[in-house]
């Protein structure tokens, strides 16, 4: 069967038995169940109760809920009500966050609702889109998303901006014609519209021949469920961290039931000690710690124009050393503004325009009468090219409406990519005067005459010549660059083909599709941070380049290459060039894949911008994508894990400095969390192996747990970032959370403050032993809240601020608030298995706990903040 582009309408609209005046509500019907209707399909979303579940994955999780269910065996209930009181409420916060990050997802999906006008019943209606079928009748005009793809049936001056799914950001003009090639690439289907282009210019009828996940749109949504996401640094580093503590976990549990055996234990007391240690041992809050980080940091970044709908990207954008970003705007304005033009010999930028000059003000007033866009209502309409003339006129004071209404137009012939021109005839103080726009070098070979000096004479070779030399030089610098010429006729006619000859040259017009202003500052601060910056654009090479250069990507030494010469490139090849390419020009949908997966074999974390649905499976292919959310395709959202609301380059290194931050905190959690889990750890193992009394009751480990652990971990987690966070280098994806020095730190910190409650424990044991564990756990307790002030940072306290991060001092009280009242009320004394201490043990505990933080302070002091 012949595709749809090789058919006439006739043969179209007969196959779909469908007329110029639409379906009928009956065919609407039929067609609506026979194929569908006009949506991309989605994953089945995980229900609230399956979200729960996933929370209990974690093979820590896991260890725990087995420790849980020996304790509640043996009869030791606190111990089991401290284990599933703390993994539930971590359940309940990862499930409440992963619906709130798609509750967010699904708000900006409804943001835009897209109409389409169709003729159904031989009337024209408006409808939703999703309510189109195979077989309707849609008119389109300027400003309209196209809803399906469909086969053109008229087409006046039809444009078409298709850079979604091909990544070309020049609009393709659109004709009716038949097209006798075969297997043409969607770009050279002229004859076909597509679901999710742009309408740019001009007007057109089409019938529908694909909807929902049989458009173009919904292959490549189809093709997306093939590509594999990859783990992000912190997903890896915890998985191993969990897997080596466990099994760390699990031999010491064995060692101790072994060692308390041999010492005449019974079988049932010692797997109930063993249990106690696996929960001293196991840093249960370590994930609702991570969670709850990581949510901290989505709330900030939803507030800095970016919704994450993956908490631990947030993370893996701290790690991110290769940034591919699209330029079309993310790194520019996404709308084009005159630079410079060129008139009467000169070159004047635009802002140094005058009007009281006859030339200057007659080459603005030609290009507003030359064009068919609106710019003086506010509103931007019509082709991007012609919005940049209008907007230049409305901002010297020019409204084109107006001028248009003073100089009629009377006879037009419309651009078409064949010609590469557009003439209007317009009555100019009662002349009938053509004016023409277009390429140059077309236009040059028609020119006859030139203004100058006032006069208008015969276009000369040196004329020719400074003419050229000025394009070249602006199109060198990525300038798109428009031609004027005029021709006067003694009387009214209609323009035809054949007038456009023997022109008046009157002036180049350049434009360009702008750097955001904050894009050179943002790049600047991604190179200082030890990030790679690359530009991947369906734009041709001179006009990236330049904006690349501009903007501080393309570097001396640095190269830009096009797609056709990256496919010219072997495997190997590319592999030993990659590091020396930042701009990627005219590039395919592959080359975007090819791109981000050498960069990752190269030991690379790399996150990918993107808005149309050509980038989807490079976006989902990247360690981060990042979608857009203001020109953002559905499908590029939802392949997504990060969507900028104000598709702004900056707003991702923001990102980069908060993910680096959140990492950053989350190790200074872990330091806190198993330096004094440690303590516990060692105090335990000491008594089991010298057969002391235990130091802790099961009680005791439910308020450790509970408060001392918890809540400085989270207010370490909550740590303001610095301002020399962008200076570090991105994290080595291979280097493990708990390094060397990070694995020194604790070892020596939890040593310390074992040493102080070891002491305290057998000061205690003089009296009873009763008093040394109560001492053992007021000191361990104590002990924990101090140690959460030196887990914040590297510096001490004295230069980091003792009020800079409230949420400590707030840990701090309120943990020790309820540890005084536990120690020095009876009745809460007796639940918590703690005895009456005199007020000398009392000030024993208070000592003892705070000399560790005083020797951890002083260390800080001289290591960290004297040697800066």
């Amino acid at each position: 069967m012949k595709k749809y582009f090789n058919q006439s309408t006739e043969e179209i609209l007969q196959n779909l038995q469908v007329t110029k005046k639409g379906l009928t509500s009956t065919q609407v019907e039929e067609n609506l169940k026979k194929f569908g209707p006009n949506q991309l399909e989605e994953g089945e979303k995980e229900s609230a109760l399956s979200i729960f579940i996933s929370q209990f994955k974690d093979i820590l999780v896991i260890i725990l809920i087995i420790a849980g269910l020996i304790s509640m065996f043996t009869g030791n209930f606190e111990s089991s009500i401290v284990i599933f009181v703390v993994i539930t409420m971590n359940a309940i916060l990862g499930t409440v966050q992963h619906i709130r990050a798609e509750s967010s997802l699904e708000s900006l999906k409804n943001l835009s609702s897209p109409k389409t006008h169709v003729i159904r019943n031989g009337e024209k209606i408006e409808i939703n889109s999703k309510n189109v079928v195979v077989g309707d009748i849609i008119q389109l005009e300027a400003g309209d998303i196209v809803p399906a793809d469909a086969r053109i049936i008229e087409s006046f001056s039809l444009k078409s901006n298709e850079s979604s799914l091909t990544g070309e950001s020049e609009s393709v003009e659109k004709s009716s014609e038949i097209i006798e090639k075969e297997d043409l690439p969607l770009g050279d289907q002229k004859n076909m519209i597509f679901s999710g282009s742009l309408i740019t210019y001009g007007r057109g009828t089409a019938v529908v021949v694909k909807t929902g996940m049989s458009t173009e749109i919904g292959k490549i949504a189809t093709l997306m469920k093939d590509t594999k996401e990859n783990l992000t640094p912190l997903q890896i580093s915890l998985d191993n961290f969990g897997k080596n503590l466990s099994i760390s976990i699990l031999v010491l549990c064995g060692v101790v039931f072994g060692t308390n055996i041999y010492h005449g234990v019974t079988i049932l007391e010692s797997l109930l000690f063993a249990v106690a240690l696996a929960v001293a041992a196991i840093p249960e809050a370590l994930n609702p710690i991570v969670t709850i980080v990581l949510a901290i940091g989505t709330q900030k970044m939803s507030k800095e124009n970016a919704i994450i709908k993956k908490l631990k990207a947030v993370e893996g954008l701290g790690s991110v050393s290769i940034i591919c970003s699209d330029k079309t705007g993310t790194l520019t304005q996404n709308k084009m503004t005159v630079k410079k033009i060129f008139v009467d010999g000169k070159v004047i930028d635009s802002e140094n325009i005058n009007l009281e000059n006859n030339f200057e003000f007659n080459l603005i007033k030609y290009s507003c009468l030359c064009s068919d866009a609106i710019s003086s209502n506010g509103a931007e309409i019509g082709d991007p090219t012609e919005t940049a003339l209008t907007t230049l006129a409305y901002k010297l004071g020019i409204k084109e409406l107006d001028l248009r209404n003073e100089y009629k137009r009377l006879s037009e012939i419309p651009f078409d990519s064949d010609r590469k021109l557009m003439s209007v005839l317009c009555n100019i103080d009662n002349k009938n005067i053509m004016i023409t726009k277009g390429a140059l070098d077309v236009i040059l070979k028609r020119t006859k005459y030139i203004l100058s000096n006032g006069i208008t004479r015969e276009i000369t070779e040196k004329d020719i010549e400074v003419i050229e030399k000025t394009n070249f030089e602006m199109s060198n610098n990525g300038l798109r660059v428009l031609a004027f010429v005029v021709k006067e006729f003694d009387e009214y006619k209609n323009l035809e083909y054949s007038d456009e000859t023997n022109f008046t040259f009157v002036g180049l017009i350049s434009m360009i599709d702008p750097p955001r202003i904050e894009s050179k500052q943002a790049v600047s601060d991604c190179i200082k941070a030890g990030i790679k910056p690359i530009m991947i654009t369906g734009d041709h090479k001179i006009t990236a380049s330049a904006i690349a250069r501009e903007i501080g990507i393309l570097r001396d030494g640095d190269k830009a290459i096009e797609g056709i010469e990256l496919e010219k490139l072997s495997d190997e090849e590319f592999e030993k060039e990659i590091e020396n390419i930042s701009v990627y020009a005219r590039v395919s949908p592959s080359d975007k894949i090819r791109i981000v997966s050498m960069w990752q074999k190269k030991g690379n974390i790399c996150a990918m911008t993107g808005d149309g649905v050509n980038d989807a499976p490079a976006l989902k292919k990247a360690d981060i994508g990042i979608a857009m959310g203001i020109t953002g395709t559905e499908v590029s959202k939802d392949a997504a894990s990060m969507i900028l609301t104000d598709d702004n380059f900056s707003t991702i290194i923001k990102a980069v400095a908060t993910g680096r931050n959140i990492y950053s905190n989350i190790k200074n959690s872990i330091k806190f969390l198993l330096s004094g889990n440690l303590a516990g750890i060692i105090s335990v193992f000491y008594a089991s192996v010298l057969n002391l009394p235990m130091p802790f009751a099961p009680v005791h480990l439910l308020f450790i747990n509970l408060v001392t652990d918890s809540l400085p971990a989270i207010a370490i987690g909550m740590e303001p970032g610095n301002d020399r966070i962008l200076e570090e280098k991105p994290r080595d994806i291979n280097e493990p959370i708990l390094t060397k020095e990070l694995g020194t730190k604790i070892l020596l910190q939890g040593g310390l403050i074992t040493i102080f409650v070891l002491y305290g424990f057998y000061q205690g044991l003089k009296y009873s032993p009763e008093v040394g564990m109560t001492m053992a756990f007021a000191i361990l307790c104590l002990a924990r809240l101090f140690h959460g002030f030196n887990c914040r940072t590297n510096s001490s306290i004295i230069k980091l601020g003792f009020m800079s991060n409230i949420f400590s001092v707030f840990a701090f009280l309120i943990g020790t608030i309820l540890l005084t009242l536990i120690l020095t009320i009876p009745s809460l004394g007796k639940f918590f298995e703690t005895t009456p201490l005199n007020m000398t043990q009392l000030g024993m505990i208070y000592l003892l706990a705070f000399i560790p933080t005083i020797i951890i302070q002083i260390v800080k002091y001289i290591k960290y903040d004297l040697s800066k």
